[in-house]
């Protein structure tokens, strides 16, 4: 079988694409390396024995899109995570995000449609509950206003993948997951942004290796137990491990209906004293931290009901806090042994 897998050289990208391989899936990679390196491809390949195939490509680019699905063999599914992420950064640039998200689903589902490929598994997230009424969030919980343009895109998507299963015949599955953290065992592939970190994990372990004078907590007046944000952490692995089996479930014609929504999550909230408090254990470094303000578009507390994942998927996050910490400390170690 062969899936594409847009935004693969990413974050979770790339370790879906390890664990695609290992599961002896075919992939090809479409991505346009705007918050990736290409040297990814290369580390995929050390880890599974055999290299993905890769396209540089923006997906937000109608024609140029048309013509990449145009010269691509038969495909099987699309796994879609091609798009900007960051939840600061969209209250600040919302239109960027706008048009690169929606743009490239759109473009993603024309390709879908023209080429008759039945499959998708889209990347999608927590942020579509906004600030929950009640914890921990389901599947039914309601859709609530955004607190972001990113949260915002992802509800959006959502709706327009509704009415394009519906008109179109395809099958969808959408995984709203939670907040991914860790590296991969290997310390080959891992979280590794472009600039300076929009998010929590690996600005503490930049930190704690000296790349970041300090670390900002975004407020400490929350109405949580030690005042800081709560949020559910998966181990990348874990969350990765859920997408090939999305994949099956299609391709196996084991989807309850045609479109289908999953919590991705371990099921429990962390806040960010929490996780600070487990690097300094497992890693045994003091992080130099301040409290500042609050940030804009964060959300107070969020965490999981994943019980319908773990019985309709089979599927179950096993890593604990500490043990993704670990993780990500053992990649940002590999990466200063590379320099």
């Amino acid at each position: 079988m062969r899936i594409l897998v847009t935004g693969g050289t990413g974050y979770i990208g790339s370790h879906t694409v390890v664990e695609l391989m290992e599961q002896g899936y075919e992939v090809v990679i479409a991505d346009n390396l705007s918050n990736s390196h290409a040297e990814v491809v290369d580390r995929i390949a050390d880890i599974c024995g055999k290299r993905p195939e890769f396209c540089k490509i923006d997906l937000s680019g109608r024609d140029e899109t048309r013509d990449f699905f145009a010269a691509q063999q038969k495909l099987d599914g699309i796994i879609h995570f091609a798009a900007f992420k960051a939840v600061g950064e969209s209250m600040h640039e919302p239109l960027k995000y706008y048009r690169n998200n929606l743009d490239s689903l759109l473009n993603v589902l024309e390709g879908m449609k023209e080429h008759h490929i039945p499959n998708l598994v889209f990347s999608s997230s927590c942020t579509v509950y906004g600030q929950p009424d009640e914890l921990p969030v389901r599947e039914t919980s309601p859709v609530k206003e955004a607190w972001s343009p990113y949260g915002n895109t992802k509800q959006m998507s959502e709706q327009i993948l509704r009415f394009a299963v519906e008109a179109h015949g395809l099958k969808t599955i959408a995984l709203r997951y939670f907040n991914p953290i860790g590296a991969h065992a290997s310390a080959l592939i891992g979280e590794l942004p472009l600039g300076v970190p929009n998010n929590l994990v690996p600005f503490i372990t930049q930190t704690a290796m000296g790349l970041r004078p300090v670390l900002n907590v975004f407020g400490n007046d929350y109405d949580t137990p030690d005042g800081t944000a709560i949020r559910d952490y998966i181990h990348v692995v874990d969350l990765a491990k859920a997408h090939v089996v999305a994949v099956d479930r299609m391709i196996s014609g084991a989807s309850a209906s045609p479109f289908e929504i999953f919590n991705l999550g371990t099921g429990n909230g962390f806040s960010v004293l929490e996780v600070i408090h487990s690097f300094e254990k497992v890693s045994g470094e003091k992080l130099n931290y301040r409290i500042v303000d609050r940030r804009p578009g964060d959300v107070e507390k969020v965490w999981a009901d994943t019980s319908y994942a773990n019985r309709e998927l089979g599927w179950k996050a096993g890593k604990s806090l500490d043990e993704m910490m670990l993780s990500a400390w053992n990649w940002e170690k590999a990466l200063a042994n590379k320099k």
